[in-house]
């Protein structure tokens, strides 16, 4: 009975992309015609429609697929360009001309995105040969809907799925908010250096010269006082190194440099005020910036349970998953922990988001609060993470073989089989009975079609698997 009920679904499901053809050719004939008004008769205002209009259906294949067949297609698009900036005159440049408001500018900006985007001619493609892949495929949908989808959702991946060079775009994108984030961050860490040293050391030493000058001025006439001077200078000398040797470990300490993350935390954790336990679970070293991240988040948050909190004892777990490093702090505090309220946790996200890391908080009202912050491909890849030969082989043989049912034995026998052109010579489909054919025929191209998606899939999901082991979980989030 369940396997019953398991079939009706699949068919619905089937039947659910059959009926979006209904709506999918009128949406052609749209398409086309406002492609040609944009082109051929200069309306182009009508572009940004016509691709808004075609992306949300494609998104909505995306989406379907997705939870019918667990095929993630990932968004192919370009990021989009930021909003204009004012010169300092306050206008707007757009190539040659200038313009007072950021309307005209940032519409010409969109419009070159949407027209220079691969995706966009990409999706036109699949939205005029969906219907055809479809009636195609109706065979193996009564046959075999199950797989038919699979083999469908990778059909829609090959076009609507990401390209390097888009991936390449988000990667430089997401580089350059890090970027910003980074160096704001810096700036963040040089203003409190500053603060620090102007407010304590620079302080303290222009009171010590004060006591030596006062010192000196009575050193011939009350000795006794002279020396009380000294003896505070001399105090007031060794209070000033001891927090100039606090703020040189602000900046980097000494032993994370010497020894590491995990004996630079443990002592974090014996300086604490609050009985904390420290698990380290790392095969190998992060880089010098990612130990300088880590080790500064984990003082803030142990710092926040102490001081905020009202905690008494605290956990710190760091360990590895793959090449991506995992930290979770726990205390007993009070909880109710916010961000946006500003406890050090904002600070916190901008440093890991440096390292594509972020920060998942669970806090609620009485405790315990919980933060986890996972820095993905951190650590150094091992060699078992290549993938395996026989993969390799698999994808070699299914590029090398997929061109002969797709093409002589699919496409070019379609031709023969339309045209009737004697002589079939080696196209195995038209030495068939001829009611046979066409379902041959049509069985070859969706075979090399299928062995093509399959070569392009394997290191797909064997990429994705790495990143996962390795990566961070959808559903981290700080909230």
């Amino acid at each position: 009975m369940p396997q019953t009920e398991s079939m009706l679904h699949r068919f619905g499901q089937v039947a659910t992309l059959l009926a979006l053809i209904l709506v999918q050719l009128p949406l052609i004939v749209l398409a086309l015609l406002m492609l040609v008004l944009t082109f051929a008769l200069g309306v182009v205002v009508l572009l940004p429609p016509q691709v808004r209009m075609v992306r949300r259906f494609a998104e909505l294949h995306r989406r379907l697929l997705r939870e019918w067949t667990e095929v993630d297609i990932e968004r192919p698009y370009l990021p989009e360009p930021p909003p204009p900036v004012p010169q300092a005159d306050g206008m707007y440049r757009s190539e040659r001309t200038l313009y007072k408001t950021p309307r005209v500018p940032a519409w010409n900006n969109r419009w070159k995105w949407m027209v220079s985007d691969p995706a966009t001619w990409r999706d036109d493609v699949w939205l005029a040969l969906d219907p055809v892949v479809k009636v195609l495929m109706l065979p193996l949908f009564a046959v075999i809907p199950a797989r038919a989808l699979r083999m469908y959702a990778q059909w829609c991946e090959l076009l609507l799925g990401a390209t390097a060079a888009s991936r390449l775009a988000g990667q430089v994108s997401h580089l350059r908010r890090t970027r910003h984030l980074a160096a704001d961050s810096q700036a963040a860490e040089m203003r409190r250096i500053e603060r620090d040293l102007h407010d304590g050391t620079q302080a303290r030493l222009v009171a010590i010269g004060m006591t030596l000058g006062a010192a000196e001025q009575l050193i011939d006439t009350d000795t006794r006082a002279a020396k009380a001077l000294l003896a505070k200078a001399r105090d007031a000398s060794s209070e000033t190194l001891t927090e100039l040797r606090r703020v040189i470990r602000g900046i980097h300490p000494p032993v994370l440099a010497e020894r590491g993350l995990a004996d630079a935390v443990r002592a974090l954790a014996m300086d604490s005020p609050l009985q904390v336990t420290v698990t380290v679970d790392l095969p190998d070293r992060p880089e010098s910036p990612v130990e300088a991240a880590v080790y500064f988040a984990v003082s803030e948050l142990l710092a926040n349970a102490a001081r905020h909190g009202d905690a008494r004892t605290a956990a710190v777990d760091i360990s590895h998953h793959g090449t991506g490093l995992r930290v979770t702090v726990t205390d007993d505090g009070l909880g109710g922990a916010d961000p946006a309220k500003g406890s050090g946790l904002t600070g916190i996200e901008r440093r890991l988001a440096a390292f594509d890391g972020v920060l998942a908080l669970n806090s609620p009202p009485g405790g315990p609060t919980t933060v986890t912050m996972d820095l993905p491909g951190v650590l150094p890849r091992k060699q078992a993470d290549a993938m395996p030969h026989w993969k390799i082989v698999v994808v070699v043989l299914l590029w090398g073989t997929a061109w002969c049912p797709t093409f002589p034995q699919g496409i070019v026998a379609a031709i023969f089989k339309i045209f009737q052109i004697e002589k079939p010579g080696w196209f195995l489909p038209l030495h068939l009975p001829g009611p046979w054919q066409w379902p041959a025929i049509i069985g070859m191209i969706v075979l090399g079609a299928t062995m093509y998606a399959v070569a392009h899939r394997i290191p797909v999901n064997h990429d994705r698997r790495i990143r996962m082991s390795g990566g961070v979980p959808t559903n981290l989030r700080c909230s």
